[in-house]
């Protein structure tokens, strides 16, 4: 929506305009629509070359009022909405161009079709851990390293660049240690797969964020890390927009997790029985592995020195930054055990082929 900020503002026209000013507009700006607002600035509706096409066969000229052609109520969304779900309303609803209106009906941007169907080009770094010793998954990761293990034959790690390009991402660090000249050696400097590849070499395992502390130069943008075990279909892009939005200074992909206790629970007080619950369901939020840092995160960290991504968030707390999370729903598996491994390869198989 950014990128269009300027455009739209130009395709803005007051509600006593007339056809032939409309007509100029959709013209001179070449987006389709034209944004109608009144004096109090709130949108009064749109305008389509269609509208007009309508407006004149039923006999208005070019100097009528276009009060009669405004389509009065257009199709708005929220800013906060979803690049998915705009694009599930603009389908189902066959229009390629949605306004975006604050509380007070006042246009804050406009979601083109063309500009949502291909991702902005992030210039954004993403950092994938790949350090990890994949313990659990022994013998598989004897000599290969987890993230380089086939999921539907192509390497997780593969997957994670390749669904982080789509997104508009090109440039990743990878941090490495445990045979991690196995993954250099495959991924080289990210040529292949037409993104930039950096590497972070760990002398010693550095948990899931002590790795940023070698980051040099330091990203000078918010930026993504994920571990490069989790594989989800997760919008890396949308996570970050979310965190600027919260102006945070660290965002968590976080899950909802159901566990349903296997027994009848039995509530007491003292030796009082006071109620019965039949295997209740516990729900909670984990972490899914997949992060939004701002730069200054960083400053917690010190080189060289063993952090947990968990123990960063709380550090950033300690110092009153803000901390957020972001509520995922998307797929997703943490490959950490043999029998993980081989659900991810009959997900990604079946989604391939098209079953489910």
């Amino acid at each position: 929506m950014n990128s269009t900020e300027q455009i739209w503002r130009k395709a803005i026209l007051p509600a006593h305009a007339t056809i032939q000013q409309v007509i100029s507009n959709l013209d001179h700006v070449a987006i389709k629509i034209v944004l109608v607002v009144n004096e109090a600035g709130e949108l009064e509706g749109t305008i389509s070359d269609g509208d007009i096409r309508r407006g004149l066969l039923k006999g208005l000229d070019l100097n009528s009022p276009i009060t009669n052609v405004i389509h009065r109520n257009a199709l708005v969304v929220p800013p906060e909405m979803t690049r998915e779900m705009v694009m599930q309303l603009m389908v189902a609803n066959k229009i390629q161009q949605i306004p975006a209106v604050d509380e007070h009906h006042h246009v804050v941007g406009l979601h083109l079709w063309d500009e949502i169907a291909t991702p902005p080009v992030r210039p954004n770094l993403m950092v994938i851990m790949a350090g990890g010793m994949g313990t659990r998954l022994r013998p598989h990761t004897e000599n290969c390293p987890k993230p380089l293990l086939p999921v539907a034959g192509k390497p997780m790690l593969e997957h994670i660049i390749e669904h982080a390009k789509l997104e508009g991402f090109s440039h990743f660090v990878l941090a490495v240690h445990y045979l991690g000249h196995m993954i250099e050696e495959h991924f080289g400097n990210g040529e292949r797969l037409g993104v930039q590849i950096d590497y972070l070499r760990e002398q010693s395992p550095l948990g899931t964020a002590g790795a940023l502390g070698l980051l040099n130069p330091r990203p000078d943008a918010a930026f993504v890390v994920t571990n490069g075990d989790v594989i989800t279909d997760i919008h890396y892009g949308e996570l970050l927009d979310f965190h600027l939005r919260h102006n945070a200074a660290a965002t968590m992909a976080v899950r909802v997790h159901e566990w349903q206790h296997p027994f009848g629970v039995v509530q007491t007080q003292g030796v009082e029985i006071v109620g019965f619950e039949e295997k209740p369901v516990a729900r909670s939020h984990i972490n899914a592995g997949v992060y939004a840092l701002d730069p200054d995160a960083l400053n917690t960290l010190a080189a060289d020195a063993r952090c947990d991504m968990p123990t960063l968030f709380e550090r950033l707390q300690e110092q009153s930054k803000r901390t957020v999370a972001y509520p995922m729903h998307e797929p997703w598996l943490d490959v950490g055990r043999p029998d993980d491994l081989s659900r991810a390869n009959g997900q990604i198989s079946n989604k391939t082929t098209g079953q489910h």
